[in-house]
């Protein structure tokens, strides 16, 4: 098939392939052929085989590996993926090797107060008004709205999965720092950079997929056309 290429896109915990709509749209507008699969699936290696198979069957249809976009939990998903055209990191935790999110920690004090336990089977959710503050502050306020109702509850255990693969370490990659993120530590999001081959930072919050959805899909245009030269 012809076109400008594809583009997966990995929500993060709490979160719903809606989330993504923005982008989706605007990729979609460029010619962008677009799948946002829902995670959810209840552990880390059953949200990377739903990844592999959009990314699979994306490969067959373009003749081309489909670019790849995991944001915060959704780095833990792409990093175990295999035929991936190119990696990119949205504030995004970036595994090695016996790793895994929660063992990188990072979660600041602000997004650990958000959580709500006492969910049925160990699930946890986040409280609404806290989750706007840590999640959304910089994102419009109807957007921001938006965003927060459709949060959706968390099945335990997923963060603590460990990747099967580092795909990073032989697929180029792109890292956006957050720069000012209020839900990962930013310090963190820098160390877990240096693993891959470029390194974009963004004046933004948590959810540029939200409050900036113009600079994700110029990112994902530009690395889906571009050379992919990085590491």
């Amino acid at each position: 098939m012809a076109g400008p290429g594809a583009a997966v896109l990995v929500h993060g915990l709490y979160h719903r392939p809606e989330h993504f709509d923005p982008v989706a749209e605007g990729l979609r507008a460029a010619g962008v052929d677009v799948v946002v699969p829902g995670l959810h699936r209840g552990s880390l290696a059953a949200d990377t085989e739903a990844v592999q198979d959009a990314v699979d069957a994306l490969a067959e249809a373009y003749g081309t590996p489909p670019l790849v976009l995991g944001h915060s939990y959704g780095g833990s998903v792409i990093t175990g993926l295999r035929g991936a055209g190119h990696l990119v990191y949205l504030a995004a935790f970036v595994p090695d090797a016996g790793e895994s999110a929660a063992g990188l920690g990072g979660a600041t004090a602000e997004l650990r107060a958000a959580v709500v336990p006492g969910g049925p089977d160990g699930a946890t959710s986040l409280h609404p008004g806290r989750a706007a503050d840590v999640l959304y502050a910089d994102c419009p306020g109807a957007a921001a709205s938006r965003a927060v109702e459709l949060l959706r509850p968390q099945g335990p255990g997923c963060g603590r999965g460990i990747p099967e693969r580092q795909a990073w370490k032989d697929t180029g990659s792109t890292y956006v720092v957050c720069a000012l993120d209020r839900a990962i530590d930013p310090g963190l999001q820098r160390s877990m950079a240096a693993r891959c081959g470029s390194v974009r930072v963004w004046r933004t919050g948590h959810s540029p997929f939200v409050s900036r959805p113009g600079l994700v899909v110029d990112l994902v245009r530009e690395r889906i056309t571009g050379p992919s030269v990085d590491g």
